[in-house]
């Protein structure tokens, strides 16, 4: 028989591996890459402690021309499920270089606690505490900021309208192909009934009161056209619109894109735009 370190609890094949004695494997987003001088763009990038739960957080500076010149703050969440891949990750290291030398903002990218070591809502309250970190670090004149990918973007927008952050001003967000799910199947996901969520109030913006209560002024959902995630992006999109919030909506369909081209492929005309409308006006 074998023993308990042996046996598997829970597998997503190729991508994480949970065995019986809670030690975890993860098969897919491994790699990592160090906080540094980017040789190609000329960004540097550093590490920052924020709290001694070992969060923690990338961030990236641009090139100055004008060292008086207020920076847009643009606060990132990475991607991967709530459970793989981090701030270390080559393919987000790559894009917030390439990103910031683009749009010149100032980047800090948020490095959370994963699943299923420390399960939700874990993650969203270690991003919480760096935007609180950066709030208590501001030099309280309402620094303008933003954020970009997915559903913890969505969870810490919620959280500004019912705390005070004295040190920034949150004018927007970006939705980038976030996920979101629910109990209640839309579009495509009717087609498979195993992708509903086990943590539906968590996962589901239906399930939240607060909806219309986002504290900022706008909103920008990105849409891929062959993303697995686009009925319930869109979704969000129509579910915030009648909500009641009063901010400014808007919504960027990529046709013929897939989950994350920008990622996998930042200079494409596509990802470039989403680029230009990336921060508010």
């Amino acid at each position: 028989m074998a023993s308990t370190s042996d046996q598997v609890a829970l597998e997503f094949p190729s991508i994480i591996r949970v065995y019986k004695d809670g030690r975890v494997e993860r098969l897919f987003g491994t790699d990592t890459v160090p906080a540094s001088l980017d040789p190609h763009t000329g960004i540097h990038s550093k590490d920052a402690i924020v709290s001694i739960e070992n969060i923690s957080a990338h961030l990236y500076l641009p090139k100055l021309t004008n060292p008086t010149h207020k920076l847009p703050l643009l606060i990132y969440f990475h991607g991967g499920g709530f459970c793989f891949l981090s701030v270390f990750s080559p393919i987000y290291h790559n894009y917030l270089n390439h990103l910031v030398s683009m749009i010149d903002v100032l980047v800090v990218s948020v490095n959370y606690r994963k699943a299923p070591e420390n399960p939700i809502p874990v993650a969203y309250d270690d991003s919480w505490a760096v935007v609180r970190w950066l709030s208590d670090h501001g030099n309280g004149g309402g620094a303008e900021s933003g954020y970009a990918d997915g559903n913890i973007t969505h969870k810490v927008a919620i959280r500004v309208m019912s705390e005070n952050l004295f040190g920034l001003k949150l004018l927007g967000i970006s939705l980038v192909h976030p996920y979101f799910c629910g109990m209640e199947p839309v579009g495509e996901e009717k087609k498979d009934l195993n992708r509903k969520a086990g943590v539906d109030r968590l996962v589901n913006p239906e399930k939240d009161t607060n909806l219309s209560g986002l504290g900022c002024e706008k909103v920008l959902v990105c849409v891929a056209e062959k993303d697995i995630l686009r009925d319930r992006n869109w979704w969000y999109y129509e579910a915030l619109g009648k909500s009641g919030w009063k901010g400014e909506l808007e919504v960027m369909k990529a046709k013929g894109k897939d989950h994350v081209f920008h990622l996998l492929d930042p200079p494409c005309e596509e990802a470039v735009a989403m680029l230009d409308r990336l921060l508010p006006s």
